[in-house]
């Protein structure tokens, strides 16, 4: 069976530039673990370079490490994103009718080269870079390394993934409106997001030319670090390249701004407020000092990339196609796209000087703080989920991300953990253009003080979802209704207590007895209610819905909050439940009540 751990870059360069292991010797190994990948998830690659040809490149390499040469990246694989140019491979975009044949690579890609990195292939992508879910190619939809039903994120999805999944040791995305830091986060990955023009665009198929960036995943920002070593700098024959000012901001971030907890939409995500807060403990933990801070005009800026006039920017990226052969692009992708032939000059300029007011606002929070620290995404979404609703859910993972290109902002997405389903969670410390190199040493100083858990097994064969369900009363364990979880293959998980918000009801005239569990609210919660033992068991979907068709009246299956903010499925009741039942709140759960009943000997 092959392994398929994580390259590290700083490793294999290292190991390569000593002359401990060979260029050869690596490129064989990461052949290898993409041919057995392939079965798992045959849409990464759009094109791959050939075998005989990668092997080439590493005797190359090899051959320059002989003759002396210092390479910082010796022997790394990489992959690269299919709207960015290579000589010798088509550029597709993932539209197959767009395709053209460069007659020379993007100066990204041979800079990479060379610095000693040995080019494996080019990855799938959201038609155009038009997404942020992974599942907009005619050459298939990748999904999440750890959970294959939930998307991997995009439009740099098959970089992701090949990164994620051992494949390569970096990847070269783009990022226009997060498309290289939300797979970052649903794949457990860094994603660094330069300043526009820090690193040249030459030789890429543009989204939104003016707000475009190439970025870059990896596994740790170290990584990130060297690879913007290799990267930053200027390029006169790319327009929108820039010079960095000779004064750029502090060298140290000491502040960091976070969002007023009302501001914070999860999206009905239970888990992501625990996650964001284990990632805010860290950051403390650091000796930062966290501010609270108004994110109101950063999300109303994010709604000017698809509400307002840049949707035209990516129309006239590819507007002969559009008009020519509208039916060789994907569906969604060309409802966005045509959709900008609405947009007037006159919106653009309204959009323009809304824009040069938002940028104030954030001239104004640079001001107070040196960063910040946002969710990536609130939540994420399995594949069917976004293909039955593909517009609505899309924007709702760009909520975090689609100010930051639009307000000249500088970004590097984090991992922080995973929740139940192995979906991955993250976070981005954004800061103002130029402010990479204090992100990536905040990102590495993160990175050192908390080193993330072990990340679960890739998912090779498909994952079962599961629902969390708690119960209070007949169905605990030992108790007379508990053959109706067994039945059913339901797993414990845990023995807990609710949130200190609810009261517990030994309802009347039930057989066998059964309780009543009602929330209260935190605001009642000193006035009677209480934490309320419960359990909490695992059933696969198909086991939870017949569980809760079973359920009888006056009790009903809705959400219940636990002791530690997590929320799950479980019993709770309509008010008819309450006539003629005891209050039972002060013994604290079910069995204490039941003992209390059971004859004296």
């Amino acid at each position: 069976m092959t392994s398929f751990d994580r390259l590290s870059l700083i490793e294999i360069a290292a190991e390569v530039g000593s002359g401990r292991l060979s260029a050869v010797e690596v490129a064989r190994a990461a052949l290898a673990r993409v041919a057995a990948y392939e079965a798992v998830q045959p849409a990464v690659w759009i094109t791959r370079v050939a075998d005989a040809d990668a092997l080439a490149q590493a005797q190359a390499v090899d051959a320059r490490i002989a003759a002396g040469e210092q390479l910082p990246l010796a022997g790394a694989p990489f992959a690269v994103k299919d709207n960015i140019d290579v000589a010798g491979l088509p550029t597709t975009a993932a539209c197959p009718a767009f395709a053209y044949a460069p007659s020379a690579s993007a100066p990204v890609v041979e800079r990479l080269i060379a610095a000693g990195a040995v080019l494996l292939g080019k990855t799938n992508l959201d038609q155009f870079a038009t997404g942020l879910v992974g599942a907009r190619s005619p050459y298939g939809a990748c999904g999440a390394v750890y959970n294959r039903d939930y998307v991997s994120g995009g439009s740099s999805s098959g970089s992701a993934v090949a990164v994620a999944a051992g494949l390569v040791a970096f990847a070269l995305g783009t990022d226009t409106a997060g498309s290289g830091r939300v797979p970052a986060a649903f794949n457990h990955l860094v994603g660094l997001k330069p300043t526009k023009g820090r690193w040249s665009t030459r030789g890429v198929v543009p989204a939104c030319r003016s707000l475009d960036c190439v970025t870059v995943l990896t596994s740790t920002a170290a990584e990130a670090a060297r690879l913007d070593d290799v990267l930053a700098g200027f390029d006169a024959l790319d327009p929108y390249s820039r010079r960095e000012p000779a004064a750029t901001v502090a060298a140290a971030i000491a502040t960091v701004g976070v969002a007023r907890p009302e501001q914070l939409d999860w999206m009905g995500d239970g888990e992501a407020p625990r996650l964001y807060e284990a990632a805010l403990q860290r950051v403390r933990r650091m000796g930062a000092r966290l501010v609270e801070v108004d994110i109101a005009p950063l999300l109303d800026a994010a709604a000017l990339l698809y509400d307002g006039p840049w949707v035209a920017e990516r129309t006239a990226a590819v507007e002969t196609l559009l008009r020519t052969q509208p039916r060789a692009m994907e569906p969604t992708v060309r409802a966005i796209l045509q959709s900008g032939w609405a947009i007037s000059a006159v919106d653009a300029f309204k959009g323009e000087y809304a824009l040069r007011g938002f940028q104030r606002d954030a001239e104004a929070l640079w001001a107070r703080v040196d960063a910040l620290l946002l969710p990536t995404t609130a939540t994420t979404y399995r594949i069917r989920e976004v293909r039955a609703e593909p517009m609505a859910l899309n924007a709702n993972l760009g909520h975090y991300t689609n100010f930051v290109n639009l307000l000249d902002m500088s970004a590097v997405a984090v991992p922080v953990g995973f929740r139940e389903n192995a979906t991955g969670f993250g976070v981005t410390f954004i800061g103002p253009a130029w402010a990479d190199r204090p992100l990536l040493r905040l990102a590495r100083r993160y990175e050192e003080i908390a080193p993330m858990s072990d990340a679960p097994p890739l998912d090779t064969s498909g994952v079962t979802p599961k629902v969390k369900l708690a119960v209070v009363g007949a169905h605990l364990a030992a108790m007379p209704l508990h053959w109706q979880l067994t039945s059913r293959d339901a797993e414990l998980v845990r023995r807990c207590k609710t949130a200190p918000a609810y009261r517990l009801y030994a309802m009347a005239n039930t057989t066998p007895p059964k309780p009543a569990l009602v929330h209260v609210g935190e605001a009642d919660a000193s006035e009677g209610g209480g934490a309320i033992e419960v359990e909490v068991y695992a059933l696969d979907l198909a086991a939870f819905g017949s569980f809760v068709a079973e359920v009888p009246a006056p009790l009903a299956i809705g959400t219940v909050t636990l002791e530690d903010g997590t929320e799950v499925k479980g019993f709770v009741a309509e008010p008819r439940a309450l006539e003629g039942a005891d209050d039972i709140t002060a013994l604290g759960g079910w069995r204490a009540y039941m003992a209390s009943r059971a004859p004296v000997a």
